[in-house]
């Protein structure tokens, strides 16, 4: 028998997500979109690289960044962020960046259905999931970054350079590009299972 638990302490700063605009600045994003130029997308694929997805859950290019010297600041910038709102909002015991961050091209007709980052696998020790806006809002249309909260849809900012960081079994989506080009960065900040 479980013993009844009273008097534990509630987290009143948690909330579903959390957006740091300006977290990357617009010559960083430069940089950060030269990396396409030196290197070639895929598409998505599932945990381990086993198959394709299935278009009907998701369509999109990827590109991963690995964690090397020349990927470190953006590394560094992402756990930054992740630390921060974590030791403010959450509280998650978290370890650190263990799958390699991912650059996200949509574009007309690509997207993201209804998910979760958390599941089996790699993805069972996700505790944070963290999305960087690349794309001037301008330059798309469609394709936002949504969450569900309960029956309501609440869209993330599309402004340039903000970084999204919410808990990895948040619902959530990129809906469907009409027009244009979106990008982003996605990673996940990991730690020990949930218990």
């Amino acid at each position: 028998m479980v013993p009844y638990i009273y008097n534990l302490p509630m987290l009143k700063e948690f909330s579903q997500c959390v957006y740091v605009e300006n977290g990357i600045q617009a010559e960083e994003i430069q940089k950060i979109n030269s990396y396409w130029d030196n290197q070639r997308s895929e598409q998505a694929i599932i945990e381990g690289g086993a198959k394709p997805v299935d278009e009907a859950l998701r369509k999109t290019a990827i590109l991963g960044l690995e964690h090397n010297a020349t990927h470190q600041w953006l590394y560094d910038r992402i756990s930054k962020y992740a630390i921060q709102q974590n030791n403010e909002r959450y509280f998650f015991d978290i370890r650190g960046i263990f799958e390699s961050l991912q650059l996200m091209d949509y574009g007309a007709g690509d997207f993201f259905d209804w998910h979760l980052d958390f599941g089996g696998g790699f993805s069972s020790v996700r505790k944070l999931s963290v999305t960087v806006q690349l794309s001037d809002p301008n330059d798309y249309e469609g394709g936002d970054l949504q969450f569900m909260s309960n029956k309501d849809i609440v869209s993330a900012p599309r402004t340039q350079g903000t970084v999204i960081i919410f808990p990895s079994f948040v619902i959530h989506r990129i809906a469907p590009i009409t027009k244009g080009q979106r990008r982003s960065i996605v990673g996940w900040i990991s730690g020990p299972p949930y218990r």
